[in-house]
């Protein structure tokens, strides 16, 4: 029986515009019913979880794990999805349009249950509650096996702190087995490696060319109005703004989101913001706010419309990371290349 566990550890101190992947998930466009069929545990998050086969009729709560499954090439297993943050890739559009949705949020435990899936996989663990997808210890009573994204466990010492794309990728490789796709899972994690590799290699080279040893400074504005609900100092946002050499004026936050006041925004005065667009809050409404909020339409960055974009469905950690890296590469050197100083 194959076995793994989420990574123990204590707390370690030290899209939109711009290209997709240039490597395809090579599995896409593949039809796969889980052809390892050695079953699978595993401690996830502290809730221990069995499989004795790959399953076949999943549920994603959160557009993490449906971006996840499509990758692995087990689009045709999914039942149904909910609390999706934004679209799917083009590829993959007709297939998830075809599906159930449960909810525009959290589903309730009914709606899980009514299209009967052998395997909910959610994006975070909140997603699993009496008032929400239905308890864990229950739905495991009634056949369903339940699986938390490992990058967004919340208790030590299961939380990672801070996230890297390691643990991103032991995610795609947990859940790869967890479906019965682990060659396909090594493969994908391999593209994604290399991917991360080409898009280093070619930052290094820019800033030796320019003689530049970072990009600047940056505020992550994933959501919020009144109080802006920011990227902190351990999850998805401060992993991706560390890979393109953003340093975070909210790293000292804990958490990987945090609440935040726009006069400290306002004090930092970031070389650049970055906008989370949702369907809820787009970035177009962002920047509308950013200018009419006299504390925030001083800030030289909301001045000069240094403004960079990522979809709300790569800012969570999962498969989309790298595609997120790429996207602000490729807006920062947009940026530079406008004469705006990042520096």
């Amino acid at each position: 029986m194959r076995r793994w566990h989420g990574r123990r550890r204590g707390r370690r101190r030290g899209l939109g515009p711009g290209r997709r992947l240039a490597v395809e998930h090579p599995h896409r466009h593949r039809r796969h019913h889980g052809g390892d069929l050695r079953p699978v545990t595993a401690d996830n998050c502290g809730f221990e979880v069995a499989v004795e086969a790959p399953p076949q009729r999943i549920v994603t709560i959160k557009s993490a794990m449906t971006d996840l499954v499509l990758a692995l090439g087990a689009g045709d297993r999914l039942v149904g999805v909910a609390y999706q943050d934004g679209p799917v890739a083009e590829a993959d559009a007709e297939l998830v349009a075809a599906l159930p949705v449960l909810a525009d949020r959290v589903p309730t435990n009914e709606a899980v249950l009514s299209v009967e899936p052998d395997l909910v996989l959610a994006g975070w663990e909140s997603n699993f509650s009496a008032d929400g997808a239905g308890e864990r210890a229950a739905l495991t009573d009634l056949g369903v096996t339940t699986f938390v994204a490992p990058s967004a466990c919340t208790t030590a010492p299961y939380l990672p702190d801070p996230l890297t794309f390691e643990d991103v990728f032991d995610e795609i490789t947990q859940i790869g087995d967890l479906l019965g796709q682990p060659d396909e899972a090594a493969e994908l994690v391999a593209a994604q490696e290399a991917e991360l590799e080409v898009l280093r290699a070619e930052r290094a080279s820019a800033r030796a060319a320019s003689g530049e040893a970072a990009t600047g400074t940056a505020l992550w504005w994933s959501s919020g109005s009144d109080t802006p609900y920011v990227g902190a100092g351990t999850g998805a946002p401060q992993m991706i703004l560390d890979e393109v050499g953003l340093a975070n004026v909210a790293g000292e936050l804990d958490g990987g989101w945090g609440p935040y006041s726009w006069e400290a925004a306002a004090s930092a005065d970031p070389d650049v913001i970055v906008l989370v667009d949702a369907a809820w809050n787009t970035a177009e409404k962002k920047k509308e706010t950013l200018a009419a909020n006299p504390v925030t339409a001083a800030m030289s960055a909301v001045q000069e419309e240094r403004y960079l974009v990522v979809p709300f469905a790569a800012t969570e950690g999962g498969v989309r990371n790298v595609e997120a890296v790429a996207s602000l590469d490729e807006q920062l050197a947009a940026l530079a290349g406008t004469g705006a100083d990042t520096e």
